[in-house]
């Protein structure tokens, strides 16, 4: 297998973020490697999945020549409060300063207050190759334009964004709720929520020159663009700035909403260490599509000799 994919939704937790979250007495929490949230039920950790040389070897495997990790963000840090949030994101952002070669990463910022300065500077750095917003903070047109001056950093970094599932609330009659509940029902609600929301805003009209990445397909939210055609909707053009990774899904899956966006706007993300990557889709030049040129294309750089790769370990 070729050895030049680039995964751009990975998730690894560094030393120093670990001890912070084992220190807190309220969610988010370790207790040992066993996380506790406020909307989920405790997850054991398997630590081995937090070894940056171990997961440079899976990857290796599985042809991954770089990996983006991200802050977890159903988690809920970025929501806490600042004086919680700043924290254990600057615990992150030190964290992935210190991996090996094979990774890059997702700034955070606190849903309160962003330092904008700092993220500026984070966002000139190589180690950083964009934002990552909950889509918890972008479920409506005027969310989208709350987080505006944030926006605006990376769009003039030319750094794109991923928007990630954020934090699940869940009330005291929740609780019978089936394990994968979650990431099957919540998290696919706030990414189709957060997908509508900036067609809604005319986000393209707002951030001309901004790149965006969906996780999981948008949660299948390209699919109901002819449900938007029926109750109303104008039709909207494919944005080339408008990405969506394959975390979460299958062919089948993926196949409508290429049909709908075209194979350009499909990237690699596999949300590693919870599923492997995609290896194969829809033949040679749709998986080399997906797996490298896509993906350098959201980041900003090509591969193979075709331009400038400034990424490269």
């Amino acid at each position: 297998m070729r050895s030049d994919a680039i995964d751009v939704h990975q998730h690894l937790w560094p030393a120093e973020l670990v001890d912070r979250l084992r220190a807190r007495t309220r969610p988010p929490y370790l207790r040992g490697w066993t996380l506790h949230t406020d909307g989920e039920p405790p997850y054991e950790v398997e630590p081995a999945a937090h070894d940056p040389e171990a997961r440079a070897s899976v990857d290796a495997d599985d042809g991954t020549d770089l990996a983006c990790v991200s802050l977890s963000s159903p988690l809920g840090i970025e929501a806490l409060p600042r004086r919680d949030a700043a924290p254990l994101i600057r615990a992150w952002h030190r964290g992935v300063g210190d991996l090996p070669g094979h990774f890059r990463a997702w700034a955070s910022v606190p849903a309160t207050d962003p330092d904008l300065d700092g993220l500026r500077g984070l966002l000139g750095e190589p180690r950083f190759i964009g934002l990552q917003l909950p889509a918890t903070q972008l479920l409506t047109p005027a969310a989208w334009e709350r987080a505006a001056t944030v926006l605006a950093v990376a769009e003039a970094a030319g750094a794109p964004v991923l928007v990630h599932p954020g934090p699940l609330p869940r009330a005291p009659f929740d609780r019978d709720l089936p394990g994968w509940w979650p990431a099957v029902v919540g998290y696919t609600a706030q990414l189709t929520a957060a997908w509508w929301a900036w067609h809604a805003v005319s986000g393209r009209a707002l951030f001309p020159r901004l790149r965006v990445v969906f996780v999981a397909a948008a949660g299948l939210a390209p699919v109901h663009h002819e449900r938007h055609a029926i109750r109303g909707g104008r039709p909207q053009p494919v944005d080339p700035g408008l990405y969506v990774d394959s975390s979460g899904y299958g062919p089948r899956a993926l196949d409508a909403v290429v049909r709908v966006l075209g194979i350009d706007a499909l990237v690699l993300g596999s949300d590693r260490p919870y599923a492997p990557p995609l290896t194969e889709l829809f033949g040679e030049a749709a998986t080399r599509a997906v797996r490298v040129t896509n993906p350098a294309r959201l980041l900003g750089g090509t591969r193979a000799g075709e331009q400038t790769w400034p990424f490269a370990s």
